[in-house]
């Protein structure tokens, strides 16, 4: 995503800026850091996240850098002089260690890691944030209406709704989750995805009458005429005006693809009009719904036998609606050498010290099983603790496994990521199919194991009862 470019390095909340420039003169500039990208809860309930974001983070760290008028705006700002100097010369060098994009990821876990200068690794934090939890949460959104979608084409038609520019970063996600094309243009453009879209109520409303509108639609358009048939009154006027183009088509040697139906109850309405399409022989015309859909909605109208054929959804897609933003967070886990961990009275919001990696484990049948968090420097884990009941483990010595992270960042360049939206979204299908059903479901579903190795698990520990050693000391 090439918008920011210009002023890629302002893509930052200001104390990013002010905390860096307190690092230079403290003379802490050079000491390596390692930061931990991970959030606590599933978005929507539910039991999985698929982590996006990643490929357009990447492509936006490789131009992180401030130009001479980003340097002019910052000594307004009070900024000190050898601290410019220093932000003039500057880009990102760091190393960024990340799992997949499309992979299906889980709570507490760190899903990506940052290791580099502790001003490098602290200055990009927001836009990583930005890019990821916004990212992440459209692309489970869309998973989740995919699955109650079955097989139907599911479109994005969100742009309008979307959160400002955020929206050519929705509809990718939304691909990356499921869904099979967009309304938005740029998107398509930007990311070689599908584009779709026909006509609105609007282009009805123009012509004296619907049956005109319908026909100088399929005129222009006798390959891929959809029809919208709401626009003054569904049974009486806009099916049957459908049907009579369709007819008309079919004379041509073309046939009429889709209605539409955006309002009134549309099982009812697809029922009907569905028999209306049958009786007039026009079995081969699909219907499609849309109008605030999202996969309760969609799940609803099927389970009522409703015969519809593909969805467009907007609003509740591209928003991420219910869940306002999926709470990742990052985390400082080493400083110059030494372990560090945030601590807090919640034992769940405890973060995890070190430099770690992540493993998955499969059972017998290839599914997923558990995820254990490691020290990079430590062997393969046989057995796994509870992130926070001190009394759960889990033996993970008989199940096969593999490591999640790869390195994707390096000296200011992309070495190794995915950039190919369409792959990212056969490879989260793929992996989400590996996911037991019992984490799939919307109503309570099952937790799935994230557990800690002996080491980490260990470190944790001994540095909270320091910390809290320290603390009470100084009382």
């Amino acid at each position: 995503m090439d918008i920011l470019n210009n002023h890629n390095g302002f893509y930052v909340d200001l104390y990013e800026l002010t905390m860096a420039q307190g690092y230079y003169f403290a003379g802490k500039k050079d000491e390596p850091a390692s930061f931990d990208y991970f959030f606590r809860a599933n978005p929507f309930e539910g039991g999985y996240v698929i982590f996006a974001g990643l490929w357009d983070l990447l492509r936006s760290l490789e131009n992180f850098s401030f130009d001479q008028e980003d340097i002019e705006y910052l000594r307004n700002q009070g900024f000190k002089e050898p601290f410019l100097e220093y932000l003039r010369e500057f880009s990102f060098q760091g190393t960024i260690h990340s799992v997949r994009e499309g992979e299906v990821v889980f709570p507490v876990e760190p899903v990506l890691r940052v290791e580099g200068n502790i001003i490098e690794c602290q200055l990009i934090e927001t836009i990583l944030l930005n890019y990821l939890n916004f990212e992440s949460l459209v692309a489970t959104k869309a998973s989740r209406i995919r699955r109650v979608a079955g097989d139907r084409p599911v479109s994005d038609f969100g742009l309008r709704r979307a959160q400002g520019l955020g929206g050519l970063q929705a509809s990718r996600a939304a691909i990356i989750g499921g869904v099979d094309a967009t309304s938005n243009v740029l998107a398509g453009f930007a990311y070689r995805v599908k584009i779709t879209g026909t006509l609105a109520h609007s282009w009805v409303q123009s012509f004296e009458d619907e049956l005109t509108a319908f026909r100088q639609y399929a005129e222009v358009f006798p390959e891929k005429t959809v029809l919208l048939v709401d626009t003054y009154d569904t049974l009486n006027q806009g099916v049957p005006n459908a049907i009579m183009v369709g007819h008309e088509l079919r004379e041509k040697g073309y046939r009429l693809q889709a209605i539409r139906l955006d309002s009134g109850d549309l099982a009812f309405l697809s029922k009907k009009a569905r028999k209306m399409l049958d009786d007039a022989g026009l079995h081969e015309t699909k219907i499609l719904a849309s109008n605030q859909l999202d996969e309760y909605v969609i799940r609803s109208l099927l389970e009522q036998g409703a015969p519809l054929d593909g969805f467009g959804v907007g609003t509740e897609l591209i928003t991420g609606k219910k869940t306002a933003a999926l709470d990742g967070v990052y985390k400082l886990s080493m400083n110059n050498h030494e372990p560090k961990l945030k601590l807090s009275d919640t034992y769940e919001k405890i973060s995890l010290p070190g430099v770690k990696k992540l493993y998955r484990y499969f059972d017998q049948d290839g599914l997923f099983y558990a995820d254990c968090i490691a020290l990079e420097d430590e062997q393969e884990p046989q057995l796994m603790h509870h992130p926070h009941e001190a009394n759960k483990k889990c033996n993970l010595s008989a199940l096969s496994k593999e490591s999640l992270f790869d390195r994707v960042f390096e000296k200011g360049r992309i070495i190794h990521a995915e950039n190919n939206t369409e792959a990212i979204q056969r490879y989260a299908r793929k992996r989400l199919s590996q996911l037991p059903l019992e984490h799939h479901r919307f109503e309570m579903p099952h937790i799935y194991k994230v557990g800690l190795s002996d080491r980490l698990n260990n470190l944790r520990n001994q540095l909270v009862l320091e910390l809290r050693s320290t603390i009470e000391n100084r009382r």
